[in-house]
């Protein structure tokens, strides 16, 4: 099971810049990054789920080209979700 609606709205309530706002980097970053995690998860117990590893790498290299792009644009921005989301020790 992927992220369910209650915790996507979750996570597109807490990075929204507007009341509107669904799409924007730092949304589409939280919601890949709670699916990262949670195949990451799906791999400890099926380590042979290549088909899965596939899009797991593809949403790995999308999460990188936002956050390169966050990064480029507004630096600000990119540190806050940086340290909100910690996935830079």
């Amino acid at each position: 099971m992927s992220i369910t609606k209650e915790g996507k709205q979750k996570l597109i309530g807490q990075f929204q810049i507007n009341g509107k706002d669904t799409g924007s980097s730092e949304v589409q970053v939280s919601i890949l990054t709670e699916r990262i995690r949670h195949l990451t998860e799906h791999f400890k117990t099926h380590k042979k789920d290549n088909h899965s590893r596939k899009g797991l790498l593809t949403m790995v290299s999308t999460r990188k080209k936002l956050l390169n792009y966050l990064r480029r644009t507004n630096y600000d921005k990119y540190l806050k979700i940086i340290q909100e989301l910690e996935l830079r020790k």
